[in-house]
């Protein structure tokens, strides 16, 4: 199992760095996964995370304010919604499904919104 979240860990590491340079993909979701992961998995990883130069202070950030940037917030829940509904419109052929998806945006954007706002955003090196 260790060597699993070890994998998953560095998996959701990997997509969070690719976040840093694709404004579509968010970066601190997934590092704070990859953070999760690697608390259960590797003390050392988790401490090399958190020490890192230029990714640790997304997690310290979220860590210590409990908050998320707004333009975070804007892109997360913009980007939720057009895939979802694209994926209610185009992709389920069944009302149900449909259904789902448009529940699922509605759970992960009241999941997203219920977190504090931060209004400005810390230096980032």
């Amino acid at each position: 199992m260790r060597i699993l979240l070890i994998i998953l860990g560095s998996v959701a590491l990997v997509l969070g760095v690719v976040g840093i340079f694709l404004p579509l993909l968010p970066t601190t979701p997934f590092l704070l996964l990859a953070a999760a992961l690697y608390f259960r998995s590797s003390p050392q990883l988790y401490d090399w995370l958190l020490s890192h130069p230029h990714l640790g202070h997304y997690i310290k950030n979220f860590r210590e304010h409990k908050a998320i940037p707004l333009r975070v917030k804007i892109v997360s829940v913009s980007l939720v919604w057009i895939t979802l509904l694209y994926c209610a419109f185009y992709v389920a052929q069944v009302w149900w499904l449909r259904l789902f998806f448009i529940l699922l945006a509605c759970g992960i954007s009241a999941h997203i919104l219920h977190y504090k706002t931060l209004r400005k955003e810390p230096d980032e090196k």
